[in-house]
């Protein structure tokens, strides 16, 4: 293995271990501090325009990823040796990553919804997503939980670890810009309707390829693996995301349980279709699945990225660095 794979390999599992043992922090994380700034960004650039909302997406995501790009350069510039490359990917990563963060709100809303307590769990889903929390009774809300974990599986973790794999630090930190960006301006409220469409398609193309190796590994490492193909052949692409379609269909193949169904977001009732027709409502102990099998994919995504960065970066005809390794 090249040295510069080894730096990505060693950098991605060490922030990767990180998340694990510490997830997000409360204060003063990284994307926390770039949504402060895209949204002071929005405030200047807004307009009821695609075009306004195409240079907003530009500039954040962009600028984003530029400068992960020069801070990488630099620690190459300085000399720190393959340590500071190392250290930079396993800060870049640990940053990017939720997964650890995404369980532990999903476990809080699980665990009011077991004990009884529904107001708790309403209380808590609007840490893990948009919809109206009370609309929804215990069965929706445990439905809602399990399909936050199985998109944000993708989104949170595994669409990360493949970017970084393909591009290194400016692509972990390209891709989790992209996918804030969505989650801020990607919705179709009457304000971004047209000024969050180039954040929305730019998450769609970003998102296409985690989502269908999301898929994957949770039809692999899933207790049900015919179930979980079964429900991503058939009902993957009848989802409105492109992306959520195929992630949520293999976890509820998976799991057994059915997904999706009437939703409310922001007073607006969407009619989705049901995912997995067959299977049966979820349940709160579902939630407690959902996020081990979320584990798991998580775990496999990042062998999966470490085992093929040589290939894409040989792929993508990216030239050593002159200086290093004999170049």
């Amino acid at each position: 293995m090249r040295a510069d794979h080894a730096s990505f390999a060693c950098g991605a599992a060490l922030g990767f271990l990180g998340d694990l043992a510490a997830g997000d922090p409360r204060r003063g994380h990284p994307v926390a501090a770039f949504g402060r700034a895209a949204a002071a960004a929005e405030r200047r650039l807004w307009r009821d325009h695609r075009g306004y909302g195409a240079l907003h997406t530009a500039l954040c995501a962009g600028g984003a990823a530029a400068g992960a790009a020069l801070l990488t350069r630099a620690v190459r510039a300085l000399g720190g040796g393959r340590g500071a490359e190392v250290a930079l990917t396993a800060a870049a990563t640990w940053a990017v990553l939720g997964g650890t963060s995404l369980g532990r709100e999903a476990r809080a809303v699980g665990g009011a919804l077991a004990a009884g307590d529904l107001e708790a769990a309403r209380e808590r889903l609007p840490h893990l997503c948009g919809r109206d929390p009370q609309a929804l009774d215990g069965p929706r809300i445990a439905r809602a939980v399990v399909e936050s974990v199985a998109e944000n599986t993708s989104d949170a973790v595994v669409g990360a670890l493949v970017w970084g794999a393909v591009g290194g630090v400016p692509g972990l930190v390209g891709f989790r810009a992209v996918n804030t960006l969505d989650a801020m301006v990607g919705h179709k409220s009457p304000r971004h309707r047209r000024f969050g469409w180039a954040a929305a398609r730019l998450d769609d193309v970003a998102g296409w390829p985690g989502a269908r190796l999301t898929a994957a590994l949770a039809t692999l490492a899933g207790p049900d693996p015919r179930g979980a193909w079964r429900a991503w052949r058939r009902d993957g692409r009848r989802h409105p995301s492109p992306n959520a379609g195929p992630v949520e269909a293999s976890f509820a193949g998976a799991l057994g349980v059915r997904l999706g169904g009437t939703l409310t977001y922001g007073g607006r009732v969407e009619h989705r279709p049901v995912l997995n027709s067959g299977g049966r409502p979820v349940e709160s102990a579902d939630i407690e699945r959902a996020i081990r099998l979320s584990r798991r994919v998580g775990v496999l995504a990042l062998g999966v990225s470490m085992a093929a960065r040589p290939v894409l970066r040989a792929l993508t005809g990216r030239p050593r660095a002159l200086g290093r390794d004999g170049g």
